[in-house]
């Protein structure tokens, strides 16, 4: 701005000199021509009147420093000149001063030289004798005389531009320095121009409105990093040529990155070509999904395209750890697939059985054998529904009434439940430790000791012995099955847990066993808030231990129980 003044002010500075010279000079001009010509009508008159009283011999003895005159005869032949030789001189009579003079008495006429850059001023008059008298003198043009003035004019111009030159830059500082002195901020406490004033208030609206606007801004962006921030699924804000804008926490430790990625592209952080495929197909699909595994676990990644007036402005891509769904759906559909098998097993030989016996193919000596193997596998399917029954309700968390449980009790009592079937194998059972009492479910805690029974029955060896035992550490009370039965080969421990695993198939089925009985213990001690420990050596034994720490004292009764107890 201070530019544009100092040139406008420049421009007009000059403009005004050079009109001021023009105008002056013009008027000097023509002030000093017009007293100039009115000299030299009065020195015609003089010089008219010495020639009618003296002739020729006035003419002579003038001295003829500043004009020249001529005597003209009637017929146009130069009788006198004070600058040539009469005789070289050609006939003046067709001159238009001349002509004029003997026409009318007086003339006058003005000649320029384009070479001499002057002109010549003539008039002549008419005598008494008839002849002409004729007087001239030559004076610059202004052309000429602006030649003549250049170096004093030149100075007068630069000092003019000098100093105009100072005063425009003054005058510039001082008119936009109120200018760059203004308060934005607070617009209308400025003591500037009148006709700013329009201006400042609008500033002054605007201003509030994008403060406003920030404030807002900043709101929204706090809110969306809190959001962000606390969220477990990892995000990931793209523009249109794939930059990442911004990056949460959890994306940050699934793509392994860090808040130095934010500005480069997603591919730096991601190199996957599934993953940037399904980039490439979201942002022309407008969403796509991938599943991965990272690091051990699951995870489902989603692409969405963002849009706006009908043009892609960015990409927003989700990533889901879906590893606890995926196994779900892993586990459904591998417990589907072994209870389909496992329930028909026992059904096929029951309906073969049976069907032995509709077609009257079985001998009456026989019948007993028959018979005895329909309950047997019955009583197997019954078992198995039981056990599936009973994970299913741990599985769907069922809420049970706790109360205090003596656990010495318990193992007495899962321990006749399996006498019989470990004297039939000449299985020594022991049960050693004193009574402790926990907080649990009594049903849940009879089922776990029973399958631990049952299992070190089931997979021990002929006259073998299983030992159960009771113990107090500290604040825990662990309770130990001991078998000297076939063991567990240790690559298989991680996965005995699982429901229809089983180490040897073959010893399983002529066990008469579910695969389901760890599965069980492993539920009822994720209810009581148990650790399960096993230890096992092929050959010599497996002992399972179940310690029940201080997390199963009786919990706060809830609003519920406490309403039931008092109706």
């Amino acid at each position: 701005m201070k530019k544009r003044i100092f040139r406008s002010t420049m421009i007009a500075v000059m403009a005004v000199l050079l009109a001021s010279f023009t105008i002056i000079l013009t008027c000097l001009y023509d002030y000093f021509a017009g007293i100039q010509e009115n000299q030299l009508k009065d020195e015609l008159t003089l010089a008219a009147a010495g020639v009618e009283k003296s002739g020729l011999d006035y003419l002579e003895d003038l001295d003829y420093r500043r004009y020249r005159i001529t005597w003209v005869a009637e017929d146009g032949n130069v009788i006198f000149d004070s600058a040539a030789e009469e005789n070289t001189m050609e006939n003046h009579a067709g001159r238009t001063e001349i002509k004029n003079a003997f026409a009318s008495g007086e003339g006058a006429d003005t000649r320029y030289s384009s070479t001499l850059m002057e002109k010549t001023i003539y008039y002549a008059r008419r005598i008494q004798d008839g002849t002409v008298l004729r007087i001239s003198v030559s004076r610059a043009t202004a052309g000429l005389l602006v030649i003549g003035m250049f170096q004093p004019i030149a100075v007068v111009i630069l000092l003019a531009i000098i100093l105009s030159a100072v005063l425009a830059k003054k005058s510039a500082n001082r008119i936009t320095e109120p200018l760059l002195n203004l308060n934005l901020e607070q617009p209308l406490e400025n003591d500037s121009y009148e006709e700013l004033a329009p201006l400042l208030e609008r500033i002054h609206r605007q201003h509030k409105q994008i403060v406003s606007a920030m404030r807002e801004l900043k709101k929204r962006k706090d809110e969306f990093a809190q959001i962000t921030q606390s969220m477990s699924e990892g995000l990931v804000l793209l523009n249109e040529q794939g930059i990442i804008l911004a990056i949460n926490p959890a994306a940050k430790r699934i793509f392994h990155a860090d808040g130095k990625c934010v500005g480069q592209d997603f591919l730096t952080i991601e190199r996957s070509y599934d993953i940037s495929q399904a980039l490439e197909k979201g942002n022309a699909e407008g969403h796509s999904e991938i599943r991965c595994k990272r690091d051990g676990s699951e995870y489902q990644f989603d692409f969405s395209r963002i849009s706006s007036d009908e043009q892609t402005i960015g990409t927003v891509v989700l990533a889901f750890d879906i590893t606890q769904q995926a196994t779900a759906e892993r586990t459904r559909r591998e417990f589907t697939a072994n209870v389909s098998h496992e329930l028909k097993t026992p059904l096929q030989s029951i309906m073969g059985s049976a069907e032995l016996i509709e077609n009257g193919m079985v001998k009456q000596e026989d019948m007993h054998r028959f018979v005895g193997r329909i309950r047997t596998e019955a009583s197997r399917l019954v078992s198995l529904i039981d056990d599936i029954i009973h994970l299913s309700q741990m599985d769907d968390a069922v809420q049970m009434p706790m109360e205090s449980v003596d656990l010495y009790d318990i193992a007495c009592e899962a321990m006749r439940s399996v006498q019989d079937a470990a004297a039939a194998r000449d299985i020594t059972l022991e049960l050693n430790g004193q009574h402790h009492t926990v907080l649990g479910v009594p049903r849940l805690l009879f089922e776990l000791v029973y399958n631990l029974c049952d299992n070190a029955v089931k997979y021990n060896v002929e006259h073998g012995s299983v030992q159960i035992s009771l113990a107090q550490q500290g604040e825990q009370v662990v309770l130990a099955v001991k078998d000297t039965g076939i063991g567990i080969p240790a690559e298989h421990i991680p996965r005995i847990f699982e429901r229809f695993y089983r180490v040897d198939k073959s010893h399983s089925k002529d066990s008469g066993g579910t695969g389901l009985g760890l599965s069980i213990v492993k539920h009822a001690a994720a209810c009581h808030h148990a650790k399960v420990e096993i230890q096992s050596e092929v050959g010599k034994g497996t002992e399972v231990s179940v310690v029940f720490s201080a997390q199963t004292k009786r919990p706060e009764p809830t609003a519920q129980e406490t309403e039931k107890q008092q109706g």
